[in-house]
């Protein structure tokens, strides 16, 4: 049975590796993509969640709306984004994605799960169902500390 060191040892090992492989992917796609960090995390959170303000775009990267208001405007000449009306208040914008920008998103999602069928692939049946019941413990534990 492991130590609480050795658990924690080998989490920081599996975190750097996963970090460093999602890192990497992340890091090409920007360069084929001629986007900067800040528009790449725009795009897949919009992917993921539909749309948004300007002013929740600046809160998630922790920039002003005014820098917020000129990464949209970039994206939104680069046709990856449309912005409309609030139908209750016109004053605020509501960002989505362009189905050029949604494809754009589409591919880093599908540059990591090709990374993850690979990983997944080169393990056993048994590997897999041990680390999908050590999974599922370590998911189920992080979701109860944040509650």
């Amino acid at each position: 049975m492991a130590t609480t060191e050795e658990f924690t040892h080998i989490m920081h090992d599996w975190i750097k590796v996963f970090m460093r492989r999602t890192g990497q992917d992340f890091k090409n796609f920007m360069h084929e993509s001629g986007l900067s960090f800040s528009q790449v995390n725009t795009l897949m959170r919009l992917h993921f969640t539909g749309e948004a303000d300007v002013t929740n775009i600046a809160e998630q990267l922790g920039i002003s709306n005014a820098a917020a208001s000129q990464l949209v405007d970039r994206l939104v000449q680069m046709e990856l984004l449309v912005r409309t009306e609030d139908s209750m208040d016109r004053r605020i914008k509501r960002l989505t994605l362009t189905p050029a920008g949604h494809d754009l998103a589409e591919k880093l999602v599908d540059i990591r799960r090709s990374w993850m069928e690979k990983f997944t692939t080169s393990l056993t049946e048994q590997q897999r169902d041990n680390i999908f019941i050590a999974l599922q413990t370590l998911t189920d534990a992080a979701r109860n500390l944040d509650d």
